[in-house]
């Protein structure tokens, strides 16, 4: 079985593969002072709950925008599951050719993303990603990562308004019951819920422009359903895009 592990600012998404078909998928929160000892128990619970048995991972890669988890996880796995894990853009490449001014700039996130999507879909492609920031992927008609745009996410904007207006409260990312908010938590939902919305709008509109009509545009992300119901511009909701991801680079790397 294979260990598939996304690393990100705020989460961690760990799935777990066998014969190419996902079993089993947790989401946890991405601490950056946990150690390769405690994330071994954690993943043994996970696994236990699961009714698996960690002998029976026998590979584990690994895709991080936190650059010192990949030590972290590299101990886990080779203490707690006998092998070393493969880390996307170190000790395994992604399979895309990249066109950004300077490659290694992309997050390994980003990339996993592009091939698992170009894969499906063969075609000019926009990838939304709702996670601590909002970004945007353009993949060519030839498959090639193109480049993007990177906007803050929704949950660092709500944080940045309590933050910085002292009157403002922190409030709850969810639906207000009318765009005109009656009170000032409707007030930021609105505001939150429906800017986030025009901005997905108005940047994928301009990207399609630039990548044609047959543009296909894939949303993925905690969020992504919350603010795909207001952005009509989105094709389709993958929330286990970057796993899928992972399993390709992993069985092309073995290949």
């Amino acid at each position: 079985m294979l260990l598939v592990v996304d690393v990100g600012n705020t989460n961690t998404v760990l799935g777990i593969y066998d014969s190419g078909t996902l079993l089993r998928h947790w989401r946890i929160r991405t601490e950056r002072a946990r150690t390769a000892d405690e994330h071994g128990i954690v993943m043994g619970d996970l696994f236990s709950y699961a009714g698996l048995d960690r002998s029976q991972i026998t590979a584990t890669i690994v895709s991080s925008v936190v650059p010192p988890m990949e030590r972290t996880w590299t101990e886990m796995a080779s203490i707690y599951l006998g092998h070393e894990p493969l880390i996307v853009g170190k000790n395994v490449d992604a399979p895309m050719e990249v066109l950004y001014d300077t490659p290694a700039e992309v997050g390994a996130d980003r990339l996993v993303n592009a091939i698992a999507a170009w894969e499906r879909h063969k075609k000019p492609i926009i990838i939304v990603d709702f996670g601590t920031a909002t970004t945007f992927d353009a993949i060519s008609a030839k498959g090639e990562y193109l480049g993007g745009a990177i906007a803050p996410g929704i949950v660092i904007g709500s944080e940045a308004l309590f933050r910085a207006a002292s009157k403002l409260p922190r409030v709850e990312i969810a639906r207000p019951p009318n765009v005109i908010g009656g009170n000032t938590q409707d007030a930021l939902q609105s505001g939150l819920l429906y800017g986030y919305a025009g901005v997905v709008k108005e940047i994928v509109t301009r990207m399609k422009a630039e990548l044609g009509p047959d543009t296909v545009v894939v949303a993925t992300g905690g969020l992504a359903r919350f603010i795909a119901d207001e952005a009509d511009v989105i094709d389709e909701i993958d929330d286990m895009l970057t796993l899928e991801g992972l399993r390709i680079i992993y069985e092309a790397s073995i290949a």
